[in-house]
């Protein structure tokens, strides 16, 4: 399957996305008005950034004589944006995710590749893809992470999880999210289902062996599946700590999904590196993430983006209640001082639109130095990934531009007209 999967994509790839409008291997000077030092939070000028083998070599110093020149006027450079909750193969077009008894892993592939070209002219140049809901062996996002390296289709970094971990009957189990009947889609360890510690630590191995760099699970229930619950806990202590543990040991870090207090405390007891969503935060549970260095996601602008007329009566009242609740728990949070990475948790935010949540958490109270560090800092540290999320010698050399100071107006970032990618240039309007 995973040939297949792969082989279609060599062919097909390249005519959907099309290639970089430069090539890494030429020297290249970068000129722009300012650049922002998202680790200081202020603008340094002027910006020459000189680019070479798609690494920054030098910063505002001479460059040689045939270095190519990019001039972007009076724009602002920024590190490429990261975004840390993307589902790649999936469009919210309804209430309905129909893809999961519609499409192949194969055309599932085929879609992620089109998200991936949209949220890369976006200005992200790194996302964590957060889950598979094509139920395929194929680890679909580890075959588009290995064709935009080999540059068979033009996209950010993919930082890939492949199945996500749940409970069987729990939020990832792919039934639970359309309501199938007995036996229509009943699924093992391999696609992330379990029943147990044995089970877990089997799913966990799986995605890892088949290429994930992140592992993700469900701590608790959640909005976009059919559990009368939105928020108690599904995976037990016991099966949290074996998947933590296990994929600690292989150096890949832990995502959870969670919405309720309980099952996040558990979660981060467990060990986990980021809390998704973490709808419903106490105290204690802020307390816990300061004291162990959890990062939350909390995926915050989609409950104003997302129509709730849309979804199906249940749904729609776990989103109505959770809601408020969310935005409420991420202010308190950003007040406390927990770490803070953007994730949209694309398409309910979507693909392309990615941005609206930076400016999301201004709106939440982060001042906008704070919010360019959540999509770029504060990232590049979760996903373990170094030389990302500064302009800085030696980074690679991922830069957008914009037309007005980010610092100043944080919705620029919502139109990014030039974005490279390890020294490429995928965007470039005039």
């Amino acid at each position: 399957m995973k040939t297949r999967t792969l082989l279609l994509a060599v062919l097909l790839f390249p005519l959907l996305a099309g290639h970089a409008v430069s090539s890494s291997a030429e020297t290249t000077l970068v000129r722009a008005k300012a650049y922002v030092d998202v680790d200081k939070g202020r603008l340094v000028s002027p910006a020459n950034i000189l680019v070479e083998d798609g690494m920054i070599r030098a910063i505002n110093e001479d460059a040689p004589a045939d270095a190519r020149v990019i001039d972007l006027g009076e724009r602002y450079l920024l590190p490429g944006l990261m975004d840390m909750h993307v589902h790649l193969g999936l469009d919210f077009d309804s209430a309905n995710f129909a893809v999961v008894t519609t499409e192949s892993g194969s055309e599932g592939a085929l879609r992620s590749a089109r998200n991936a070209g949209l949220t890369l002219q976006s200005g992200f140049t790194t996302v964590r893809s957060i889950g598979q809901l094509h139920p395929t062996l194929d680890l679909v996002d580890v075959a588009l992470a290995h064709a935009i390296e080999n540059d068979w289709v033009a996209g950010p970094r993919v930082i890939p999880s492949g199945h996500m971990i749940s409970i069987l009957g729990g939020h990832g189990d792919l039934s639970m999210i359309e309501g199938l009947s007995e036996g229509m889609l009943e699924l093992g360890p391999e696609y992330g289902i379990v029943n147990g510690v044995d089970d877990a630590i089997r799913a966990t191995r799986f995605q890892i062996k088949h290429g994930a760099k992140t592992i993700k699970i469900h701590a608790t229930a959640g909005v976009m599946s059919l559990e009368d619950s939105v928020g108690a806990q599904q995976l037990s202590d016991a099966e949290m700590q074996a998947i933590v543990e296990e994929a600690h040991r292989h150096d890949i870090p832990v995502a959870a999904h969670a919405h309720g207090t309980e099952g996040i405390k558990a979660a981060i007891r467990a060990g986990v590196d980021s809390i998704e969503h973490g709808s419903l935060l106490d105290d204690e549970a802020i307390a816990l993430m300061k004291e162990h260095g959890v990062v939350l996601v909390p995926t915050s602008g989609l409950m104003e983006t997302m129509d709730f007329n849309k979804l199906n009566p249940q749904k729609r009242a776990k989103a109505e209640y959770i809601a408020p609740r969310a935005r409420a728990s991420l202010e308190k949070a950003i007040k406390a001082g927990v770490k803070v990475a953007v994730g949209t948790d694309a398409p309910l935010i979507a693909h392309g639109r990615n941005a609206y949540e930076i400016a999301t958490m201004v709106d939440r109270g982060m001042t906008p130095a704070q919010a360019l560090r959540a999509a770029t800092l504060v990232p590049a540290e979760l996903v373990r990934v170094k030389n990302l999320g500064q302009i800085k010698t030696g980074m690679h050399a991922d830069l957008i531009a914009v037309d007005q100071n980010p610092l100043d107006n944080i919705r620029t970032l919502e139109h990014v007209p030039f974005v490279m990618k390890g020294g490429k240039v995928y965007k470039h309007n005039q």
